[in-house]
């Protein structure tokens, strides 16, 4: 459990992880290879995509049956394919930053649907998990879309569409892996005693990940948006940040002493 808040505070620390965009040598590799770069892509991106990711492990965490399973995760599949295709096609854009606070969000929401939430705090029954895991299903698709979305995609043609099919099918691989992963982590752990003791704390910690990525989404989306209501511009904030950094660095050489 510590090493997994650990690992939680050392992704939300990172400031260059606000929004997993596409790099500049991402973009080269798609404009030189074909649609097998996009499937490598695509696979590569979820894999590294930590919100879906955290959203993914709330929703396996207490599903103990392969047909749960299953039936989750392919819901979960078909709302972020149908709008990672449908709005890459057409060319519908959003801020990527508020799509991924609304994805942090979602987090949040599945770990506090775990530990009952809405019944417990709220005293209502909660929505219908299906429905809800399709319609984040659909906004996860459309944070994928928005990334998609930078690379030279051409025009909307059959060309066109090609690419961003491979791109999907190299999601749902890394999908795949990662579920792998997790369900293998999940199945030792339940046989253990800690699991009881521990699966409402990490969804707590899931929250707490979750909140953090919003107010990260959001401190983004701000500072791209309204960057003279800061006193300041993109490119001094950037050089502010960087010499926090290199503070850091310098305070860590001088403790290491």
């Amino acid at each position: 459990m510590k090493i997994f808040f650990i690992f939680a505070l050392f992704l939300l620390l990172n400031t260059s992880m606000y929004a997993h965009g596409i790099s500049a040598s991402d973009m080269q590799a798609m404009i030189d290879g074909g649609n097998l770069r996009y499937i490598w892509l695509g696979a590569t991106h979820m894999l590294s995509g930590y919100d879906h990711l955290l959203f993914l492990f709330g929703v396996v965490l207490f599903l103990t049956t392969t047909k749960d399973i299953v039936k989750f995760v392919t819901v979960f599949t078909i709302g972020h394919s149908i709008t990672l295709i449908f709005a890459t096609f057409m060319s519908i854009n959003a801020n990527y930053y508020l799509i991924d606070a609304v994805i942090a969000l979602s987090v949040i929401y599945k770990a506090f649907d775990n530990n009952k939430g809405f019944e417990n705090y709220l005293g209502v029954k909660s929505p219908n998990l299906l429905v809800m895991i399709l319609i984040f299903g659909l906004i996860h698709g459309f944070g994928l879309s928005t990334r998609l979305q930078q690379l030279p995609l051409g025009e909307q043609n059959f060309d066109m569409l090609l690419k961003i099919v491979s791109f999907n099918i190299g999601v749902e691989l890394g999908q795949i892996l990662a579920l792998i992963v997790m369900l293998s982590v999940l199945t030792m752990w339940r046989k253990t005693a800690s699991f009881l003791r521990f699966s409402k704390i990490a969804n707590h910690a899931l929250m707490f990940a979750g909140f953090m990525l919003f107010l990260m989404q959001l401190h983004g989306y701000l500072h791209t948006t309204n960057e003279e209501e800061f006193g300041f511009n993109a490119d001094e904030h950037s050089h502010i940040h960087l010499d926090m950094k290199k503070a850091e660095q310098k305070n860590y050489q001088y403790d290491s002493l």
